[in-house]
């Protein structure tokens, strides 16, 4: 018979699996931005497709601010606190990184960690410019900063994703199919217990359900 290969092996000498690490919650959260993230970015240049830039752009800010509740109160791994590090760690991994010795982290690594919290800020902070070059506050300076910040989003999103390809192939595993069936390798004891099928489902639901509303009320409030 075969043995395992060393890096499939933990310390107590138990072979890694596939175990739960990405919750519905969290997958749920990162497709939506995803698709809104795009739909905004596609449809920002076309003044008949305003109200599903405004859509879009709206749903992303909804979808980062339940993240930031889930990431207080949600599993394991979705929790700040288990991935968020200091300036050192970070510091520690690129070193690591640069040396060809990088740390396996079951999830996010510091500098990812760092990338998805910059990321989400950044949307908010699209959202808020955004609002404020609809209202004409600031005059051209809200726009330009709107379009500047999306730029700036844009970039380290392209940065993420050359990051998550590179991350894969040094860890032997696709960290892109992870984030859709939730599932990475590691020891039994180290996965989630319960996915939260149903809070997924109403974060699904729910932004939906905002997108739903902003588009078809023509955002009288935000506009006038």
């Amino acid at each position: 018979m075969n043995n395992p290969p060393n890096d499939a092996v933990g310390a107590t000498g138990k072979v890694k699996q596939a175990i739960m690490v990405w919750d519905i919650p969290v997958r749920v959260s990162h497709w939506l931005l995803v698709i809104c993230f795009a739909g905004a970015w596609l449809s920002s240049e076309s003044e008949s497709w305003i109200l599903i830039h405004y859509a879009f752009g709206y749903t992303a800010c909804l979808l980062v601010l339940i993240r930031l509740v889930w990431g207080l109160i949600g599993t394991r791994y979705a929790r700040f606190s288990q991935f968020l590090k200091s300036p050192r760690a970070v510091i520690e991994h690129f070193m690591a990184m640069l040396r060809g010795h990088p740390h396996h982290d079951i999830g996010h690594n510091p500098a990812g960690a760092l990338v998805m919290l910059v990321l989400m800020l950044l949307i908010l902070l699209i959202g808020f410019t955004g609002y404020l070059s609809v209202k004409e506050f600031l005059g051209n300076f809200a726009s330009e900063a709107h379009e500047a910040v999306a730029s700036l989003a844009l970039g380290l999103v392209i940065i993420h994703i050359i990051a998550a390809i590179g991350m894969s192939l040094i860890e032997r595993q696709n960290l892109v199919r992870s984030m859709v069936n939730g599932k990475k390798q590691g020891m039994p004891e180290q996965g989630i217990r319960y996915p939260q099928y149903v809070i997924g489902a109403l974060i699904f639901l729910g932004a939906l359900y905002f997108f739903y509303l902003i588009l078809s009320s023509g955002l009288p409030s935000l506009t006038q």
